[in-house]
């Protein structure tokens, strides 16, 4: 049976962790669509091309390998409501702490009485790259600091003249 995997957040910018939870996801679909959040309260560091650029680089490789078919796409609404758009069967969210799993906990109840067909399923971070989120990189790269550790080279090297400094 195909199956269809939407992985939401705003990958703002990708990091280690992200790529993390679509490797665990490949186990479980044949398409994984990457829906970027666009939402008019935030402010991006990084355009949503342009992150739909750098998904696209880092995270083509990964799925290729594993047979996994990638799209990236961007939404605005609900993610059921994407979800039902692009025909996925299953939202795809990662866990890094005790914190996370509240939060995704209760929005995975949300979702599943909006839309029943539609199932989130969870992946425990693994353990090197828990500490990660995109605010942390965003916060180091703006102050100067190296986050090649935490982030794909390109994503390194574009935050890196994103924060140039004279």
């Amino acid at each position: 049976m195909k199956r269809t995997a939407l992985y939401t957040g705003s990958f703002d910018p990708v990091t280690n962790g992200h790529l993390d939870v679509l490797r665990q996801a490949c186990a479980v679909a044949d398409k994984i669509i990457v829906a970027i959040g666009v939402h008019s309260s935030k402010a991006p560091i990084f355009a949503a091309d342009e992150r739909a650029e750098m998904l696209q680089a880092v995270c083509g490789p990964v799925l290729q390998e594993r047979d996994v078919a990638l799209e990236v796409v961007t939404f605005g609404d609900l993610a059921v409501d994407a979800a039902r758009r692009h025909g996925a069967s299953l939202i795809v969210r990662g866990l890094r702490d005790g914190t996370d799993f509240d939060y995704e906990i209760q929005m995975g109840s949300m979702n599943a009485a909006m839309a029943p067909e539609v199932q989130t399923i969870f992946f425990a971070a693994s353990p090197p790259v828990r500490p990660i989120t995109a605010t942390l990189v965003r916060q180091i790269a703006a102050m100067g600091g190296d986050v090649s550790p935490f982030v794909p080279g390109l994503v390194a090297e574009r935050l890196k003249a994103k924060f140039k400094r004279p």
